[in-house]
């Protein structure tokens, strides 16, 4: 009799985000935190992990870990957890801005989803080659990765894999959440390129319908994972804005690398900046970047790994190229003009998103000085 064949093992990608302490206000982390942080995980790695890598985007430390766990480890979530408790000691003993401000329960429940910290996790069977980037972003939400991600998996225009590459050809499916339900997850599927139609019409509402996962339709293999939480649903108040992260696979069955970049170099105007409240556009920069201007722009990274059974290569900072430095430009260009506009119209969030901060106090506290004006 034959021998069967090996059981293939699975390689679970996690990567999870909070906000725990910044210098200078929202500036970024202080090296003794992030030290700190790196310090934890790697101690306690051993046995759980395969490998791990960390870094800031911001005033946020993501913990990216490979590992045989599975999604929503409770071992793994535990880690990091746990490491960004211990960090947030460290952030209060130095006076640092906003200590725990993503730590939004006071006890670990299994796992981080609904907890605060951002966090998107793939699953995969290890292809010979397996690239994928890793993007985090910062003074924005989730709704951030909703273009780009419709641009690199469904339009023709961006990515000219969906004609060229017969293993693209029959399209990607979208799982797409409604992040105002707080009742559980509801969530909808879509097809492209046959429901394309359907999936642009939610994703123009950012703030409502974000993108949570795509399938490759030809396999069934996931290609993206991004992180939904939305902070004021948890903490019914505004907290920070929501930073999300998310992980794509690309090459062969998914876009190419340079498909997936292509959509940030527009610097569409997103969700955030300062106090989260206003329309900015996302301005891709390199790797542990600081935030500076109107607390923003908000800003995404990229680092872009290959994988080994678990084992990541060195990061490679995919906007660190000399052309992004002209696309920085150009955002910053469009930040400074949308702040001529101030307060009004839409240089800010509807009211729907401002709701969670104190001018809704200031709106009830006038509502008893209208009056009717009688008729003449």
């Amino acid at each position: 009799m034959a021998n069967a064949p090996a059981a293939v093992m699975k390689i679970t990608l996690s990567v999870i985000k909070a906000d725990i302490g910044s210098v200078g206000g929202h500036i970024c982390p202080s090296q003794r935190l992030l030290g700190a942080v790196t310090s934890y995980v790697r101690e306690r790695a051993r046995g759980l992990l395969i490998d791990t890598y960390l870094s800031s985007t911001g005033d946020d430390i993501a913990i990216l870990m490979t590992h045989t766990e599975g999604v929503r480890s409770t071992r793994v979530h535990r880690l990091a957890w746990d490491a960004f408790v211990a960090g947030t000691e460290v952030a209060k003993a130095q006076g640092l801005y906003g200590a725990g401000q993503d730590l939004l329960k006071d006890a670990f429940t299994g796992n981080v989803h609904g907890m605060g910290p951002a966090v998107a996790e793939l699953e995969l069977e290890e292809r010979p080659a397996e690239p994928f980037l890793f993007f985090a972003a910062d003074k924005t939400d989730p709704g951030a990765y909703d273009l780009p991600l419709y641009l690199a998996f469904a339009d023709p225009m961006n990515t000219p894999g969906l004609m060229l590459a017969p293993s693209m050809g029959k399209g990607f499916r979208y799982v797409i959440m409604d992040v105002d339900h707080t009742e559980g997850d509801r969530i909808i599927e879509l097809d492209a390129p046959e429901e394309l139609y359907a999936i642009a019409a939610l994703l123009r509402d950012p703030e409502r319908y974000v993108v949570e996962s795509i399938h490759a339709r030809s396999s069934g293999a996931q290609a993206v994972s991004a992180s939904t939480s939305r902070l004021h649903n948890i903490a019914g108040k505004y907290t920070g804005k929501d930073d999300p992260v998310m992980l794509v696979r690309v090459q062969q069955d998914f876009p190419a690398t340079g498909e997936v970049l292509a959509p940030f170099a527009m610097g569409h105007f997103v969700a955030g900046g300062m106090r989260g409240s206003h329309q900015v556009p996302l301005m891709p920069v390199r790797l542990n970047s600081t935030i500076s201007y109107f607390d923003g722009p908000p800003i995404v990274t990229c680092a872009a790994f290959s994988m080994r059974e678990g084992k990541l290569t060195e990061p490679v900072d995919a906007f660190a190229h000399p052309f992004w430095d002209r696309i920085r430009a150009h955002v910053a260009d469009k930040a400074v003009e949308m702040r001529r506009q101030g307060f009004f119209g839409a240089a800010m969030l509807p009211m729907a998103e401002l709701e969670y901060t104190g001018i809704v106090k200031k709106l009830e506290s006038l509502e008893g000085r209208f009056r009717v004006r009688p008729e003449p």
